[in-house]
């Protein structure tokens, strides 16, 4: 199993409905999420969601994918997006919920246990933050991803 990664900041704050980043499985097989980082770049306070999606809607520019394991030879099986500009299906139920605070740098690192958060083989297939609660701020993000 390789390890990949992906970190940027995002171009747009994201809404209730549009997030902020997302990540997508693609069709050569599905893969887990062992861990998500989000800080604040501003000094608003915000409120943000960790959600499945199960379609794409519009997504943002695709982001680089990096190897942890410095081979060459793997080929990314994850798509990261920036800001998205039409909305996704939401999946009902938020996985994870945070408070990032008032401040640059305030943030919250989430990690999975065991293999991490399964995502299945297809391009329709992600993970979404969104903020839920007052407005959403330009944010540094990364996903670490097994595959």
């Amino acid at each position: 199993m390789a390890r990949v990664a992906s970190a940027y900041r995002t171009t747009g704050a994201g809404s209730a409905t549009l997030p902020m980043a997302s990540l997508y499985s693609l069709a050569t097989g599905g893969l887990w999420l062992v861990e998500v980082g989000i800080t604040n770049t501003t000094v608003t306070a915000f409120e943000v969601t960790l959600q499945r999606v199960s379609t794409t809607g519009t997504q943002g520019t695709a982001k680089t994918v990096v190897y942890e394991e410095n081979d060459a030879n793997l080929t990314a099986k994850c798509d990261p997006r920036d800001t998205h500009t039409v909305a996704p299906t939401l999946v009902a139920g938020e996985i994870r919920r945070a408070s990032i605070g008032a401040s640059i740098g305030s943030g919250i690192i989430w990690t999975f246990g065991g293999r991490g958060l399964f995502l299945p083989s297809a391009t329709t297939n992600g993970f979404a933050l969104l903020p839920i609660s007052g407005t959403g701020q330009i944010s540094d993000v990364y996903w670490v991803v097994d595959q």
